[in-house]
């Protein structure tokens, strides 16, 4: 469960990111308290071959939707695991996190363009852990390419498909690193995305986008109880290649996001986040469309000040200076997030 106040000096209803369509969920949030999202979730293993998750959202308005609901093989041999439903895809760091794992309120910038905040799909996941004392992980996905950059479930249903790859080990008693390189491709078939005060913007094509990612941690003696510090970003370039409200479209978009999160005493952590994203300036055209960056590039600088009251509470105070849309949008947000019950451990 997790709940917010959001004070903004520019209106979250008009807010875009110039240069790129943007998906449903892409927005900066609410003005004023309000409750977030709520999640339920369920697991549990089935027998000793299959492991069935559940997770639910629940909306501020009351709107349920499954945000995860898979089973997973528990005995495939030679390092394989499967799984099936809907997942949120392997491809970078951030993407197969939860927004309460999060160490930011919001979801970088190159995610919110780019995957509409994180890609969730039905469909197929195949993972293969090396055998090797290093940490080695292929993954490969199928999925029906329904949600943003895909639309339209196209190819009959199979519209979008990813493959990934994340290694990593102890550099020593202390630090550790993880790094990953992903490709999703995703087809879209008059997919609609909307526009503050105009009509929604249709694009027909196909999306290609390359993730890099490197994670560095540190705790003493690996023991990250009174202090510890993350480092870790992201850079994503992205191709769109189709055509954009029936004009023919095409050209790369890059972005990237550096943050670091330091735990400065039991409890207490700090935090400093850059994202950026870069758009393309477009021909007579596409000038002046929701596609032209008109010479903008999008950026943002974040800091929050955490308290947590245990693993199961906490409370955050971040502020972001957000240049997305050419002008600068003063953001303040408190924020509180709780877990109830048992729960699982999360990614590294």
């Amino acid at each position: 469960m997790q709940g917010e106040a959001r004070a903004v000096s520019q209106h979250p209803d008009t807010y875009r990111v110039r240069g790129f369509a943007l998906g449903e969920e892409a927005g900066p949030g609410k003005r004023g308290v309000s409750l977030d999202e709520t999640e339920l979730n369920f697991q549990a293993s089935v027998d000793p071959y299959l492991f069935g998750n559940a997770t639910l959202s629940i909306s501020p308005e009351n709107h349920i939707s499954v945000e995860e609901a898979f089973i997973q093989t528990t005995s495939l041999p030679a390092g394989f695991t499967l799984r099936a439903g809907r997942v949120f895809s392997g491809i970078g760091y951030l993407n197969e996190q939860h927004s309460h794992t999060w160490d930011f309120a919001d979801q970088a910038l190159p995610y919110r363009v780019f995957l509409n905040n994180q890609y969730d799909d039905d469909g197929v996941q195949l993972r293969w852990l090396a055998p090797t004392r290093q940490f080695v992980e292929l993954g490969g996905e199928l999925f029906r390419g329904d949600a943003f950059p895909a639309g339209g479930a196209g190819r009959v249903g199979f519209g979008t498909y990813s493959l990934f790859v994340h290694t990593g080990d102890d550099i020593n008693d202390s630090s550790s690193y993880r790094t990953g390189l992903s490709w999703l491709r995703a087809r879209a078939s008059d997919r609609a995305t909307p526009v503050p005060g105009g009509p929604d913007d249709i694009f027909n094509g196909r999306s290609d986008t390359v993730i890099v990612d490197a994670i560095y941690k540190w705790a003493p003696s690996g023991n990250p109880v009174e202090t510890n510090l993350k480092l870790q970003g992201e850079f994503f370039a992205h191709h769109d290649n189709g055509k954009f409200n029936s004009v023919p479209y095409s050209g790369w978009q890059t972005g990237f996001y550096v943050q670091a999160a330091y735990q400065f005493m039991p409890r207490w952590r700090v935090g400093l986040r850059y994202d950026q994203v870069n758009g393309k300036r477009q021909t007579a055209l596409l000038a002046g469309s929701t596609v032209d960056s008109l010479g903008v590039t999008p950026r943002r600088a974040s800091a929050m000040l955490e308290y947590n009251t245990s693993e199961f509470g906490r409370f955050r105070l971040q502020y972001n200076r957000d240049w997305s849309r050419g002008l600068p949008d003063n953001q303040a947000i408190l924020q509180y997030i709780i877990n109830i019950g048992a729960h699982g451990a999360h990614i590294f």
